[in-house]
């Protein structure tokens, strides 16, 4: 019952709502994770995932606990997240793994004391909600135990970022327009400040379909990049850049590959590269910060052109899901590859606004830094999985050279011809 306008890729734009195409049977199709912007469910189910039989419940456990819960919905379940605490510290969040209804998870190296878990959980309508907290006390010196705390090398499908650090300010919410069958309309994506060893300007990494459409033919326009929404005292992603912690930078124009505006998705798929540039003053415009330069503002990260990540190394692909909005969400496991043009995560569960989003490689977990070797580019739309354009030994280093040097009075893009 719900319209669709199909692209010539075969790519179904909603019509007149929010609501993603779910197709029922046939091959699946690679989507974008450009995301439309607003609110709300358009399936008519409003009603957050059900939540019951949680383990532990009241016991005393050991170092090591299975965790379960059922969890039910009528629009189905698109995540669950298990959410734990020692006393009132800050919770830890755990990819769950599915069996039929029950989601499940095997944590240890927990300590003696008092602990409460729950969970949250998001449906295919975009509902988020989360179940009541319970308790369980751990007692090791009964139960046994040891171990580590949940694991940094375990494969985490989406949860809230809870490491802080330089990549909680550098990435954040690009806020943009394209046209649609009504005129432009408000998309979602994700970016990150790199490093690019100029003065002047600050360069925004992100996925190409959030610069340029390559299906219109033009530049995005009424573009926002608002770092570290996560921390937005609004309710989700709006143009309002007084309710940010750093407030919004209006960047001045985005460059891509011309191979990226010459061909149509999935064609294009190996340029899904692109970037925006900052001039350092006159575009920062709400809460006040230390420099409106958005580098200085922030710690920019540096993007490796000169290696590919290694191969089943744990990497962490992190954005602004908008099935999340407005926390700052991420999937981690070991990377391979999908095909000749992309690297792969394989369960990563991030969705629509997610795009653009840094992939790095490795991550430092005490400052929250690394060398972003991939953006987040697109997924199957019928099955959980991660796709990143390889920035090594392509254009993508050509691509950011000239963004970098580029007149800073360019109007709308820059369509750059790589040898």
């Amino acid at each position: 019952g719900l319209g669709y306008l199909k692209h010539p890729s075969g790519f179904l734009q909603p019509y007149g709502h929010g609501v993603s195409a779910q197709l029922k049977a046939g091959p699946s199709v690679q989507s974008p994770f450009a995301k439309p912007g607003g609110g709300g469910s358009s399936s008519g189910d409003s009603t957050a995932p059900s939540v019951s039989d949680m383990t532990p419940n009241g016991t005393t456990e050991g170092a090591s606990i299975n965790f379960s819960a059922t969890v039910t919905d009528p629009s189905g379940v698109k995540s669950v997240t298990l959410l734990v605490r020692k006393g009132n510290s800050r919770e830890q969040s755990f990819a769950t793994s599915r069996s039929g209804d029950t989601y499940s998870a095997s944590l240890n190296g927990f300590s003696d004391g008092s602990w409460s878990w729950r969970i949250k959980a998001t449906d295919r309508a975009r509902n988020t909600g989360y179940s009541s907290a319970v308790g369980f006390t751990v007692n090791t010196s009964t139960s046994g135990g040891g171990g580590g705390s949940g694991g940094g090398t375990a494969t985490v499908t989406n949860a809230g970022w809870q490491g802080g650090g330089v990549v909680q300010n550098a990435a954040g919410r690009i806020y943009f327009e394209m046209p649609s069958n009504s005129g432009w309309a408000g998309y979602v994506c994700s970016g990150t400040v790199a490093q690019d060893g100029v003065t002047g300007r600050s360069t925004i990494i992100t996925a190409a379909h959030c610069v340029y459409d390559d299906v219109n033919k033009v530049f995005a326009r009424n573009v926002l990049f608002i770092p570290n929404q996560d921390a937005t005292s609004g309710t989700g992603t709006d143009r309002d850049c007084d309710n940010d912690p750093k407030g919004c930078w209006v960047p001045n124009f985005g460059a891509v590959d011309i191979n990226w505006t010459t061909r149509k998705w999935p064609d294009n798929i190996p340029w899904d590269y692109a970037y925006y540039v900052v001039a350092d003053s006159g575009k920062h415009s709400g809460t006040a910060v230390n420099s409106d330069a958005l580098d200085v503002a922030v710690t920019a990260m540096a993007v490796n052109f000169a290696a590919a990540p290694v191969l089943g190394d744990y990497t962490h692909a992190l954005g602004y899901s908008y099935s999340d909005d407005p926390n700052f969400m991420y999937c981690a496991q070991g990377v391979s590859t999908e095909g000749s043009d992309n690297w792969w995560l394989n369960d990563c569960d991030l969705s629509g606004g997610s795009s653009g989003g840094p992939w790095v490689q490795p991550m430092d977990s005490g400052t929250g830094n690394g060398p972003i070797v991939s953006v987040n580019s697109w997924g199957y739309t019928t099955r959980s999985g991660m796709a990143g354009p390889k920035l090594f030994g392509t254009s993508a280093s050509c691509v950011f050279s000239a963004a970098t040097s580029a007149s800073l009075s360019t109007s709308g893009g820059v369509v750059v011809t790589c040898p």
